[in-house]
């Protein structure tokens, strides 16, 4: 089909108008010009898109199926144009990744700090387990993730960027069955019977596995909670223990009553939070700015868990 956007306007502003002179005073021509244009655009269809009566101008049924395709295509086109405006203009758009035991925690304020930061900067973000979301950094779907280091791969570079440590996390019952002097308090001295952790895929099960001396051989550990909210309430109603970050930790506890928290003896686990991105990424300032955000907002979060 070899048909113009301009034929497509002048097009569209038949429809609109229902007359000629008007359509063409609107597209800023002259009529016959508009009217060659229209004649086009009916040869390239192979039908007539308009019945032509003394005092108004209909669709035809085929006029009535272009428009459609016609407006869809003209407004296509002008989100396109005014996407070329914004990055000529210096407005940037960034995918970013995040881990789902991350993202309800620091999201809110990081697309705070950086609407603050930066008000032409549009922000997509994707959420996803660590696997997929390496895979999308790597396929080029995102173009940053923000995850627990370290991220496998020479391909990619990682920024650290705060430490988010583990705090023991279960009903007062149970805690109140665990050493009460928090230096004696170790994650290597729970048991596997005592463990709720996420399922499968989560970086955090894997985490608190090595912090805790187990592994996944051990059928004794329940892995079947799918988020950090759904674990609170198991264990605040006293169905296990688990390991909480300090990043979830606020919002939890202030979700889940019951829920109580208690440290573990120095030195306390903990994971790192760090940005990544691909190499083959040119090193540009929104890299190292959205990572200054980010770091600000956790190193709050953490700060006042930590109080």
């Amino acid at each position: 089909m070899n048909f113009t956007l301009r034929q497509l306007q002048y097009f569209n502003a038949v429809a609109e108008q229902r007359n000629f002179g008007r359509a063409a005073q609107v597209c800023h021509v002259s009529q016959p010009a508009l009217s060659v244009q229209i004649k086009a655009l009916e040869e390239t269809l192979g039908g007539t898109l308009f019945e032509r009566q003394a005092r108004d101008i209909l669709l035809t049924p085929l006029g009535r199926d272009v428009l459609d395709y016609a407006r869809q295509v003209l407004g296509a086109a002008d989100r396109l144009d005014q996407f070329a405006k914004d990055q000529s203009g210096g407005h940037r758009s960034l995918s970013i990744g995040i881990i789902p035991t991350i993202a309800p925690y620091l999201l809110p304020g990081v697309l705070a700090g950086l609407r603050a930061a930066d008000v032409s900067l549009k922000v997509q973000i994707r959420e996803a387990r660590t696997e997929r979301l390496l895979s999308m950094l790597r396929a080029g779907e995102v173009d940053a993730g923000l995850l627990a280091l370290p991220a496998v791969g020479p391909e990619l570079f990682e920024l650290p960027l705060f430490e988010d440590r583990f705090l023991l996390a279960g009903s007062a019952v149970r805690l109140q069955s665990m050493p009460q002097d928090p230096e004696a308090l170790h994650p290597l001295d729970l048991q596997a019977t005592q463990l709720m952790l996420l399922d499968d895929g989560h970086c955090l099960t894997d985490q608190a596995l090595e912090v805790c001396g187990q592994d996944r051989s051990s059928g004794l550990i329940n892995m079947g909670a799918s988020s950090l909210a759904t674990l609170s309430r198991l264990v605040a109603e006293g169905f296990g223990l688990t390991l909480m970050p300090e990043l979830a930790a606020r919002a939890e506890t202030e979700a889940v009553p019951g829920l109580k928290l208690q440290r573990f003896g120095a030195p306390q686990p903990f994971r790192t939070i760090g940005l990544v991105r691909r190499m083959s990424t040119s090193a540009e300032d929104w890299f190292d700015s959205l990572a200054d955000v980010i770091r600000q907002v956790g190193e709050d979060i953490v700060a006042e868990t930590r109080k």
